[in-house]
């Protein structure tokens, strides 16, 4: 299928994500609960930013406002009812951005999970789930997203429905899960069984990977796992700018530019295609990764003991790749924060 993610993936080596959404409207007013999808209508202006924020910084690709944007999650807040024009108008911002940048970057629909377990541990249903994203997706679509975005899924069955509602709006899409719980997701899947996942997909990814978690040491392991199983298609790095810390009553993330620009390179020697930041990560950071990947070496894939060496102990002994089940890291230390 051609579309303006594969286009642009056929032309180089890496490209750069963007950073995180929540992090970034936090800094610009955003409270605490609040849902910030519907500062797509009431503050246009700050979403703006948000996109040109990434472009600036030198990303390849953004995502949409729209993480929460599905019935089930602004049900919570009364705007259930609006789904599509909510998508709609976010895509639409990120299409002005997009278009005026200069060069190619991709828009990418953002769908996170819908908040629900799937059955028979909860009460969502296969069919619910799809219609849920086919929804959410036609506003995407209808705004003009180049690609739609799943994100930080735990259940394979939940990331089996968002590709199946990404093929009823015939899209094309990419899809990460959280690698949050000893390498494996909150429902239990390690990287190589995520491989496996998409490999049986009747309607499979243009890309693939991990996103947010514990952080981006965890997140590297992961990708290791990923590219042990030598999946089809180009993988996804978004690590978490480190580790969160409560501070003065906000979340603080303590990774810096220096750190973020180090996890950069060190995703894409471990075989990442697609790498970008979530949790904590500022256009500063942005900036500091796209000038290491553009001036470094690339160098082979680094083991285990680098990673750690460059950007602190991992949070569990194993990933689960290796059979073993959750047994917690002694501690966990960094070299730079």
């Amino acid at each position: 299928m051609s579309n303006a993610l594969s286009d642009l993936l056929s032309t180089r080596d890496w490209l750069l994500a963007d950073g995180a959404t929540g992090t970034t409207l936090f800094n610009m007013g955003l409270q605490s609960g609040d849902a910030p999808e519907f500062w797509n209508f009431e503050h246009r202006d700050r979403i703006t930013a948000l996109y040109q924020g990434a472009v600036d910084a030198g990303s390849d690709i953004f995502l949409t406002n729209t993480f929460g944007g599905n019935a089930s999650r602004l049900k919570l807040h009364g705007g259930e009812n609006q789904v599509h024009e909510i998508n709609k108008v976010a895509a639409e911002i990120g299409r002005e951005v997009a278009d005026k940048a200069g060069r190619a970057v991709v828009v990418a629909g953002s769908v996170g999970p819908t908040g629900d377990i799937m059955v028979p541990m909860g009460s969502l249903t296969h069919e619910s789930a799809v219609e849920m994203f086919h929804e959410q997706a036609e506003g995407l679509k209808a705004g003009g997203a180049d690609v739609l975005w799943v994100e930080t899924i735990s259940a394979a069955e939940e990331f089996k429905a968002a590709a199946e509602a990404f093929a009823l709006a015939d899209m094309p899409w990419c899809g990460t899960m959280s690698f949050d719980t000893a390498g494996r997701t909150m429902m239990g899947l390690t990287s190589a069984e995520l491989v496996k996942l998409v490999g049986k997909l009747p309607n499979p990814p243009v890309a693939f990977g991990a996103n947010c978690g514990v952080g981006a040491s965890d997140l590297l392991r992961t990708v290791n796992g990923f590219t042990a199983a030598s999946p089809a298609q180009p993988i996804i790095a978004k690590g978490n700018a480190g580790i969160p810390k409560y501070v003065d009553g906000h979340i603080h993330y303590d990774g810096t530019p220096d750190l973020m620009a180090d996890y950069a390179c060190l995703a894409r020697d471990s075989g990442a295609t697609i790498i970008g930041g979530c949790c904590g990560t500022t256009p500063d950071h942005l900036r500091a990764m796209r000038a290491a990947l553009e001036t470094r070496p690339t160098s082979d894939a680094p083991s285990l003991e680098a990673i750690a060496e460059a950007l602190g102990g991992f949070s569990s002994v194993s990933d689960g790749t290796d059979g073993a089940g959750p047994v917690r890291a002694a501690r966990r230390g960094r070299r730079r924060a």
